[in-house]
């Protein structure tokens, strides 16, 4: 599989997180990616999805870098004040943990890019 991008922008709303979980897990399918590592996928835009809100941006904007048995999720942050007083960013943080092959925020802050695998133990 050659690789593509592929670009959703959906607003900042609780709404829409079943949009971009339902892509992700989609494109995720086109990487020819067990059912195992769909669910990762999915479960991994969910939680991106949840921490660049937090951020405060106008509208939500990813990025999908799909490649054979690779999906590279790129969020752009907003820069709003987080406020995590409910711990919803350290959950999301343990989540990606468990699901990505790498995740975390760009050293200029700007996005929070998530990678799963194929076939590969998270962390691995």
């Amino acid at each position: 599989m050659p690789e593509q991008t592929v670009r959703l922008s959906v607003p900042a709303e609780a709404d829409f997180a079943r949009t971009v979980r339902m892509m992700a897990a989609n494109l995720a399918v086109v990487c020819d990616m067990s059912v195992d590592d769909v669910e990762d996928v999915r479960m991994a835009a969910e939680e991106g999805f949840v921490y660049c809100c937090a951020t405060r941006p106008e509208s939500c904007d990813v990025s999908f870098e799909l490649s054979q048995g690779e999906v590279r999720v790129a969020f752009a942050l907003g820069t709003g004040e987080i406020d995590d007083a409910d711990g919803t960013l350290d959950l999301a943080e343990l989540l990606l943990s468990a699901v990505c092959d790498e995740h975390g925020v760009t050293d200029d802050g700007s996005s929070l890019v998530l990678v799963k695998r194929a076939g590969v133990a998270n962390g691995e």
